[in-house]
């Protein structure tokens, strides 16, 4: 029996119920909207489960749609050929959702890198600072509402 998109959403939806906010299949990039803090153990059961073994985690990147801020992760079971997107929609003012870099570890850079531009804490990472910009840069860049400075240490930035 082949691994489907909805066979995956009815698996987690068995195990985890609650888990799954939303299922969509119609998109281009099909993809499942998990509720936060089901995160982790989803994503566990995805990587360790014989019928899964989504094994590689291949991007996590923020999407600000002005109305929310979203977290999205793109995976991959390489024996399978199979790839497999989960969003998390995240709360804007206080936006965090769980890290997932201790079980996929290529997630560490993507994860800072999102905390960076999109002000997203990764709750639990080991490393969480910004990867791009300096440390006290003010604000997240990619965020719809970013309104940048008009210098940084003195330097005009028109």
């Amino acid at each position: 029996m082949a691994l489907t998109f909805g066979r995956i959403a009815e698996a987690l939806r068995e195990r985890f119920p609650g888990a799954v906010e939303d299922a969509v299949e119609a998109a281009a990039d099909p993809y499942l909207v998990i509720r936060s803090p089901f995160l982790l153990p989803v994503c566990r059961f995805l990587r360790d489960d014989r019928r899964m073994g989504f094994d590689l985690c291949l991007s996590v990147c923020g999407v600000d749609d002005r109305k929310d801020l979203w977290v999205v992760w793109h995976l991959y079971a390489i024996a399978r050929g199979l790839r497999l997107t989960l969003k998390a929609r995240v709360d804007r003012e206080a936006p965090a959702v769980p890290s997932v870099a201790s079980i996929w570890p290529a997630a560490d850079w993507h994860e800072r890198e999102t905390y960076d531009l999109y002000g997203i804490r990764f709750e639990g990472h080991p490393d969480l600072r910004r990867l791009l910009l300096p440390e006290d840069w003010p604000g997240h860049p990619l965020r719809k509402d970013y309104r940048g400075p008009a210098e940084y240490r003195g330097i005009p930035l028109t």
